[in-house]
């Protein structure tokens, strides 16, 4: 391997070590404000508000590393492939800080109303979503395409728990008109942890194009109009 070449190699290896610290951040971000909601805690609410600057400067300067690497190194195949999952990743993950941040609004807004019971599906469906984004950040440095298939599926059951959730809460606020300030935030959280669950999916479909060069969003792996392999551009710099 020539020099510039592994030079290239780490600069690489060094991006995937930002993105894991900023899937880090965004994952604690995201258990903070779950925490801040059910604990109907404003300090923590007010730590996740403050933190999201650390997860945007993060995304600024994977961003900017990934620029250099295309403009300077012209990458070709998988490199090229790599560098711009990175970019698609980084802006899911700062998106993933912005519906923490959503989420601790939330809770902070559900202290002017009568406290109500948390549902279990709101609970469930903040584990879910954090499993989800952890495991297809593993998977992409890992360049895993069984396991981001596998979370890919997963999105399903968190859909269904959002539904369930919106499904409790209205009966809730159609029987007892003092919930409804309460029940709006709950409806606002769970479908900002749908909308997590939904990018951690994105990220696993990023790591079927950057493996196998195939796009497998919206289903076109199961219609077989997928991108393969052999349509992409040679030579391949991998």
């Amino acid at each position: 391997m020539t020099a510039p070449h592994r030079h290239f190699h780490d600069e690489l290896s060094d991006m995937k070590v930002r993105l894991l610290t900023m899937s880090g951040e965004a994952e604690a971000a995201l258990r903070l404000a779950v925490e801040a909601y059910l604990e109907r805690s404003v300090d923590k609410a007010q730590r996740v508000i403050d933190g999201d600057q650390a997860i945007d400067a993060l995304e600024i300067e994977i961003e900017e590393k990934c620029i250099s690497l295309l403009a300077l190194q012209q990458p070709m195949a998988k490199d090229l492939r790599m560098l711009t999952a990175a970019l698609k990743i980084s802006n899911d993950l700062e998106r993933v800080g912005d519906h923490a941040v959503n989420i601790a609004e939330s809770a902070i807004r559900l202290k002017q109303f009568r406290p109500i019971t948390p549902e279990p599906e709101l609970i469930e469906m903040g584990r879910l979503a954090r499993e989800m984004l952890s495991d297809a950040l593993e998977a992409f440095i890992r360049e895993d395409t069984k396991s981001a298939r596998e979370i890919c599926l997963r999105d399903d059951k968190v859909d269904a728990l959002q539904h369930s959730a919106f499904r409790i809460m209205l009966t809730h606020m159609m029987e007892d008109p003092q919930t409804i300030g309460a029940g709006v935030q709950t409806f606002i959280v769970t479908r900002n942890l749908e909308r997590v669950a939904d990018l951690a999916t994105n990220i696993a479909e990023d790591v079927v194009f950057l493996v196998e060069g195939k796009s497998i969003k919206h289903h076109a792996e199961d219609r077989g109009d997928s991108l393969t392999p052999s349509t992409e551009p040679t030579p391949s710099s991998s």
